[in-house]
């Protein structure tokens, strides 16, 4: 998430900090304005996330059982159709994954497994710590 935030706003961020550069002189002046975007923009990433986590935890209590496996149901299909597309573009005789393929797939493969596994050792973490505040 950190990566997709920082890419979204990578470019707004320099551009802001270039009319900052270009109207104030003062170097202490610049400082502490870029301190002040960068504090609203860690606050509005961590309030993005926070609804993310509100909307899923109400689908997970939901009682209905589309809005709580759609979300496993589109990564599956948009697996499936990336993988098809991938295997298959140009492949009429001699097998090879396209060159531009890869970093897709390797960012993919690395932001599954990586929300996959650390956020359910997060879970599992989570759920100790409140056996253990529940015994004392």
């Amino acid at each position: 998430m950190n990566k997709l935030f920082a890419w979204l706003t990578g470019s707004v961020i320099k551009e802001v900090g270039n009319v900052i550069d270009n109207l104030i002189t003062s170097k202490e002046e610049k400082l502490e304005i870029k301190k002040q975007i960068q504090v609203i923009l860690e606050t509005a990433e961590s309030n993005a996330q926070r609804e993310v986590t509100s909307r899923w935890e109400s689908d997970m209590n939901s009682d209905s059982w589309l809005s709580k496996n759609i979300r496993p149901m589109v990564l599956v299909y948009l697996t499936f159709i990336f993988s098809l597309l991938a295997f298959t573009d140009g492949n009429i005789g001699e097998f090879k994954i396209a060159k531009e393929y890869i970093p897709i797939i390797q960012t993919l493969l690395v932001t599954a497994y990586g929300a996959y596994f650390v956020g359910r050792s997060w879970e599992k973490g989570k759920k100790i710590m409140s056996t253990n505040n529940n015994k004392e």
